[in-house]
C-alpha cells in the first residue's frame, strides 16, 4: 500500500511537525497494520532548509503475502531486499533509496519560497520494476489571474514542472521502468471557460482598488430574477450560488473544462474519474461534502500512469472483472472499472479516495505482483 502525503505536518508546520513523528510510530503500530511487516517511510521535515524543504511525505507498507521485495539504491545502482520497517527524516537528499527535488524557483517567481517538489522510489515485485513518484505542483495564485486566459498562466507552470518530472525519471541515468505519478497535481479546470458557461446569461461588475486601480473583484450577476449574484470572483475567493453544480453526477458535466493533462496525453494516462472534485473540500469536520469559497472546486488530486503502467493495470483489471471493455473519456484508459480510479486497484477491490491531502493508491503493488506472477 502506497500512501503519498503533500503539506506534511500541515500549513503550521515549524510547530505541527514536532507531533509527527508519535503519529508515525503509533500508525505502524496499529493493530489495523499488523498484517503489513515490512514497511518504509520517507518524511521530509527539515522546514529550516528552505533550499531543499518540500514537506511530501511517502509511506509503503508491504502486506506479509508479498513475498520478495526489493528496493532500488540509485547511488548503488543496485536492489535491495526489503525487510523490517524502517523511517527516514530530516536530511533525505542523503538518502540512497530515494530521488528527491525542489523545483528551481524561478519556475514560479511570485512566490517568496514554494515547497513544491517530487520524491521518487523504485521498486521490484516478482522481477515486475516500477517507479512510484510522489509530486506536488504549483497552485493558482490568484483567482482573477487565472481567469483571465485560456488556458491560464498557473496551468502552463504547472505543465512545464510535469515536464521536468517526466523527463527525470525517463533519462538516461536508470533502466527505465514503468511509472506511477499520484499526488497533488494543483490541475484545475479551465477557469475562463468554466465561467463563461455558467455565467452565460449573467452580467459583470469590476470592482477596482481606489489607489492602485487594480481589478479586486469580479462580481456576475443575473440579468433578471432581481440581479441576483451568481458568482464572486475574488483574488482568493470564488463563491459559486449552487454547489450542486459540482456534486450532480459526480461532476461528469465539468470534466470537459479539465484539460491539463491533455498536453501529456501520449505519455501519462488515467482511469475514469468517477467522483466529484478533490479539492477545495471544508476543512470544518462537520462540513465534509461542502466546498470552501475560495477556490473553484477541481480534480487536483490525481493517479497518472505511464503507458507500460496502463498496460498492466488493464491485464489485471481484465483477468478480475472479465466481460465487455467500457469506454473511456478521451484521455483516459478505457477497459478499467470506473471504482478502480482512486487506487489503481481490480474492480473486485475495495477502494476508497481521501479527497484532501492524502492520496491512497491500495494494493498497487499487490496488482503488479500477481500481473507478473500470471504472466509468468
Amino acid at each position: 500500500m502506497a500512501l503519498h502525503c503533500q503539506e506534511f505536518g500541515g500549513k503550521n508546520y515549524e510547530t505541527s511537525m514536532s507531533h509527527v513523528d508519535k503519529f508515525v510510530k503509533e500508525l505502524l503500530s496499529s493493530d489495523a497494520m499488523k498484517e503489513y511487516n515490512r514497511a518504509r517511510v520517507y518524511l521530509d521535515e527539515n522546514f529550516k532548509s528552505q533550499e531543499h524543504f518540500t514537506a511530501l511525505g511517502s509511506f509503503y507498507f508491504l502486506h506479509e503475502s508479498l513475498k520478495n521485495i526489493y528496493q532500488f539504491d540509485f547511488k548503488a545502482k543496485k536492489y535491495k531486499k526489503v525487510t523490517g520497517k524502517e523511517i527516514y527524516s530530516d536530511t533525505l537528499e542523503s538518502t540512497p533509496m530515494l530521488e528527491k527535488e525542489k523545483f528551481p524557483q524561478d519556475y514560479f517567481p511570485e512566490c517568496k519560497w514554494s515547497r513544491k517538489g517530487f520524491v521518487r522510489t523504485r521498486w521490484c515485485v516478482a522481477d515486475c520494476a516500477f517507479d512510484l513518484v510522489n509530486i506536488h505542483l504549483f497552485h493558482d495564485a490568484s483567482n482573477l489571474v487565472a481567469w483571465e486566459t485560456s488556458p491560464s498562466v498557473y496551468s502552463g507552470i504547472r505543465h512545464k514542472a510535469l515536464g521536468y518530472v517526466l523527463d527525470r525519471i525517463v533519462d538516461q541515468r536508470f533502466e527505465k521502468v514503468s511509472y506511477f505519478v499520484f499526488g497533488d497535481f494543483n490541475f484545475r479546470l479551465d477557469s475562463k471557460s468554466l465561467v463563461e458557461t455558467l455565467c452565460t446569461q449573467a452580467t459583470m461588475q469590476t470592482v477596482r482598488a481606489a489607489d492602485t486601480n487594480e481589478v479586486v473583484k469580479l462580481i456576475f450577476r443575473e440579468s433578471d430574477n432581481d440581479r441576483k449574484v451568481m458568482l464572486q470572483l475574488e483574488k482568493k475567493v470564488f463563491h459559486y450560488f449552487n454547489q450542486e453544480v459540482f456534486r450532480d453526477n459526480n461532476g461528469t458535466a465539468l470534466l470537459e473544462f479539465d484539460k491539463e493533462l491533455s498536453v501529456f496525453k501520449d505519455r501519462l494516462y488515467e482511469l475514469d474519474i468517477s467522483f466529484p472534485p478533490s479539492y477545495p473540500y471544508s476543512e470544518d469536520s462537520g462540513q465534509g461534502r461542502q466546498y470552501m469559497n475560495t477556490r473553484c472546486p477541481a480534480w487536483c488530486d490525481r493517479v497518472l500512469m505511464s503507458p507500460s503502467a496502463r498496460e498492466l493495470i488493464l491485464k489485471v483489471s481484465a483477468r478480475a472483472a472479465p466481460g465487455p471493455a467500457t469506454r473511456g473519456r478521451p484521455g483516459t484508459s478505457p477497459g478499467v472499472r470506473p471504482s478502480a480510479q482512486a487506487s489503481g486497484a481490480p474492480a473486485t477491490s475495495r477502494t476508497f479516495l481521501n479527497p484532501r491531502r492524502a492520496h491512497v493508491v491500495v494494493s498497487a503493488l499487490k496488482i503488479i505482483a500477481v500481473d507478473c506472477i500470471l504472466g509468468n
